[in-house]
């Protein structure tokens, strides 16, 4: 087919007549054509300026089928032209409505076109109209005609969009490789300082301000014509190239998250430049669903420190696993201290996301069956356009949930207020944000530090939740003193904390401000029993929470039954409950660069009542059973005082001391003893052979799934999540969100531990 025009008049085919050939009828019947000639369609499934159930009317609509279209069924795809300058990209604004409206008719697809660019969604079937997944490309006829290619269609697309995504990441990675024979960890920081540029120009997008090679050359003339000069006459140390005016622009929007020093650099070549920005000119970051760019940056990630960094990564299936585990709710505060790449991070945030979604659609169903029911039909046409008008507005209400640049919306208090995280290396802290930006968000709360120390929002009794995977198997020297260094200076973000979080803040500041010269190691109560950084892990996670919050962390196996740590769980056990052991097989590991067999354990810190239980509990128990060894320990120190001719020999006061360091240790046996039998729960341990990753990477069978499942059974069961308070509430800007707390549940002997 072939566009007809004659004169002022453009032949429509769908509605067999000549039209005023404006613009935007011009643009539907290329696009008519376009369907037609590339994407195998019939004239007699397609329909023009269709108005559907009275109430709706879309500029194309496509049926399954002919039969289909003459029982006057629902169009399987909705498409809405609209007619701006070729520059001008579709914005979220321009298909809203549309999508809406394809959505609330229960469509397959809907497109939004311009004379730039056609945006195609997949619509899934009663999810809140911002649940969207973008599609690469307009499906064939063919495709239409049953649910299960459909299916299949959408799963190929949004995968190979993934596929190529990583694969132009890891060809920009190798530009720099190649051209700039830089090491792998030196062109990842070049790769990511362009990405950061990249979602800076997208952030800020107008129709002129397009992230290209054209563009970059453009404006580089008029640069090097007008702003260089001045620059140079006026701040003669600003005097550079453009590309590093571009990144000294970019520095400066991400100033507030501390990912980049004042004085970093782009340190490759103006043709490696000009050849990454070519090749990401193929995505746009805004516009690529999150799970896409996300887990293709995951799989590039993956594949760039694995494979060439010497660094290790928690594999998903176990990142999906520990979050499953500890089911992190809307509200609540997730912090990981060593947060590598944010693994953790992104997977509480998508968990809590997704749960917001789940509500949200449930409420837009609710909102649909509520007003579209059976006797809606038989309403008059303007009563329908009403109560469609009154719908419409209702789902555009809680279309504002998702909008996280909202400060009112949980998705911005989500991703602003909920998420928290650290780790010591710089590179490591930016690749975390970078994957966060990439999976929808939540990067400010990550920062640069030492995961033992405190920092901005992180700081003691502050979390609901915490999961980590801390370094293991080394040790912190005795000698590692806290110094000026580690002070946090910002007066303008002291001013802003102090602001969010009171004179917790304040305090929190006075753990390195007052020991500056102390060693480390002082910090810790663990720090006198062991040197080794997962212990002091433990104490810190635990310090972190707030009475009653949850704990999962990665563990080398055996530290609980460790006869030479036997302090450290008797420390543990003073300040948390050990809600689940988890162990699994090393091949886990090894797929990640790890060599040590490690465990999966989960805490959850005494509320305040249990808190004082526990020492109620051991300071009776040491009374009792002191009393017992009373006047053995009498006789003995009565010894040791003796003067004179009855004072005891070197040798003998050795024994005494050694038989008084043995009542003493019985004494502590015996009260941790009484512990266990009054401060009473059970402890369930589980082990599996198959954690759905081999000692190669691949695939395989994941036996933590269904166990997830039967410890979320085991836990609701037992009320482990449970504190003492009855109702617990919480503010998201002006809206009150309730969540309900039962009582503490019924313990029984624990018995079982792993390892024996």
């Amino acid at each position: 087919m072939q566009i007809e025009i004659n004169g002022d008049k453009i032949f429509a085919p769908l509605k067999n007549k000549w039209v005023t050939n404006t613009a935007e009828e011009k643009l539907k019947q290329e696009f008519i054509i376009r369907l037609v000639n590339i994407y195998g369609y019939s004239l007699e499934q397609l329909g023009q300026d269709i108005e559907i159930k009275k109430r709706y009317k879309a500029d194309i609509a496509i049926w399954r089928s002919e039969k289909d279209k003459s029982k006057n069924l629902i169009p399987s795809i909705i498409i809405t032209v609209e007619c701006k300058a070729e520059h001008i990209k579709i914005k979220e604004s321009d298909y809203s409505i549309g999508y809406n409206f394809a959505s609330t008719i229960n469509a397959n697809f809907f497109i939004a076109v311009n004379l730039k660019e056609a945006k195609v969604f997949h619509i899934q079937k009663d999810n809140a109209p911002k649940k969207i997944e973008k599609l690469s490309d307009i499906p064939k006829a063919e495709i239409l005609f049953d649910d299960k290619r459909i299916d299949k269609y959408i799963k190929e697309t949004k995968s190979f969009t993934r596929e190529e995504f990583t694969k132009l990441l890891t060809r920009c990675h190798n530009i720099i490789r190649n051209n700039d024979k830089l090491s792998p960890e030196a062109a990842f920081d070049e790769i990511s300082k362009i990405l950061f540029m990249k979602i800076m120009y997208e952030r800020n997008a107008t129709e002129e301000m397009i992230f290209s090679k054209a563009k970059f050359q453009a404006d580089e003339k008029n640069y090097e014509l007008v702003i260089r000069p001045k620059l140079k006459n006026e701040v003669a140390y600003l005097d550079q190239d453009y590309m590093q005016y571009l990144f000294d622009n970019t520095k400066r929007a991400f100033e507030n998250d501390g990912i980049f020093e004042p004085k970093d650099q782009i340190k490759i070549k103006r043709n490696s430049f000009e050849m990454i920005v070519e090749e990401l000119e193929a995505f746009n970051l805004s516009d690529t669903s999150d799970d896409v760019k996300g887990i293709a940056f995951e799989q590039f990630l993956g594949k760039t420190f694995r494979g060439e960094l010497g660094q290790f990564f928690t594999p998903r299936t176990i990142v999906d696993y520990m979050v499953d585990i500890l089911e992190p709710q809307e509200g609540e505060t997730i912090c990981d201290p060593c947060c590598g790449s944010g693994g953790f991070l992104i997977t509480a945030f998508e968990y809590v996301r997704n749960k917001i979604d789940e509500d949200i659609k449930d409420e837009i169903k609710v909102i649909k069956e509520k007003y579209f029911d059976e006797t809606f039909e038989k309403l008059p046409l303007k009563k329908q356009q009403e109560i469609d008008t009154k719908v419409q507005g209702l789902i555009s209400k809680l279309n504002e949930e998702f909008e996280i640049k909202n400060n009112k919306s949980r998705y911005h208090h989500l991703s602003h207020n909920c998420i928290f995280g650290t780790d010591a290396n710089p590179r490591m802290a930016r690749t975390a944000k970078m994957n966060m930006i990439m999976h929808g968000d939540g990067h400010g709360g990550v920062h640069h530090n030492d995961g033992l120390l405190n920092v901005n929002g992180i700081f003691e009794n502050r979390f609901d939740v915490i999961l980590t995977n801390p370094p293991f198997g080394s040790r912190i020297e005795k000698t590692l003193k806290i110094t000026e260094a580690d002070k946090f200076t910002d007066v303008e973000r002291i001013k802003k904390y102090q602001k969010i979080y009171g004179s917790a803040y304040d305090e929190a500041l006075r753990q390195v401000n007052d020991n500056v010269g102390n060693s480390l190691l002082d910090l810790y109560e663990t720090g006198s029993m062991s040197t080794l950084t997962e212990v002091l892990f433990i104490e810190r996670c635990l310090n972190l929470l707030k009475p009653g919050g949850r704990m999962g962390i990665v563990l080398p196996e055996g530290v609980l039954n460790n006869t030479n740590l036997q302090k450290i769980r008797d420390f543990i056990e003073s300040k948390a409950k050990i809600l689940l052991i988890t162990s699994i097989p090393q091949d886990v590991f090894i797929a990640s660069g790890a060599t040590v067999k490690p465990s999966l354990l989960f805490f959850k810190k005494f509320t305040k009542e249990e808190a004082e239980q526990w020492e109620k509990i051991g300071q009776n128990a040491k009374l009792e059973i002191s009393r017992k060894y009373e006047s053995k320990t009498n006789e003995i120190l009565k010894k040791l005082e003796l003067k004179g001719k009855l004072t005891p020999s070197t040798v003998e006061k050795k024994k005494l001391r050694a038989e008084l360091k043995e009542i003493e240790d019985n004494i502590l046996h015996e009260v941790r003893m009484q512990l266990k039998r009054e401060f009473n729960y059970q402890i369930p341990v589980a082990a599996v052979e198959k954690a759905g990753i081999s000692s190669t990477g691949s695939q395989i069978e994941n036996e933590l799934e269904p166990l997830a499942k039967e410890f979320k059974t085991f836990r609701e069961k037992n009320k482990l999540w449970a504190t003492n308070a009855e109702e617990i509430t919480y503010q998201i800007a002006d809206k009150e969100i309730r969540r309900v707390k039962v009582v503490e549940g019924v313990f029984s002997e624990p018995e079982v531990f792993y390892g024996k």
